[in-house]
């Protein structure tokens, strides 16, 4: 049975590495672009994470 454990704590290794990281690949981009950047980022995360259980408390989270 996989984890359904949602954690919302900072759990990032080097979080400003993550987010310096991810402004790098937007560099250049325009705002559609940078539009379906996010939105295939996010379905690459999803698939790792696996878990539908996960996903919809993210999206919970996010939305709150």
């Amino acid at each position: 049975m996989p984890n359904d454990h949602l954690i919302l704590t900072p759990h990032l290794d080097a979080p400003d590495d993550f987010y310096e990281a991810l402004l790098d690949a937007h560099q250049g981009l325009s705002t559609e672009e940078s539009h379906a950047f996010n939105a295939r980022l996010v379905l690459v995360l999803a698939n790792h994470i696996g878990s539908l259980v996960v996903l919809r408390k993210a999206l919970e989270a996010a939305r709150a």
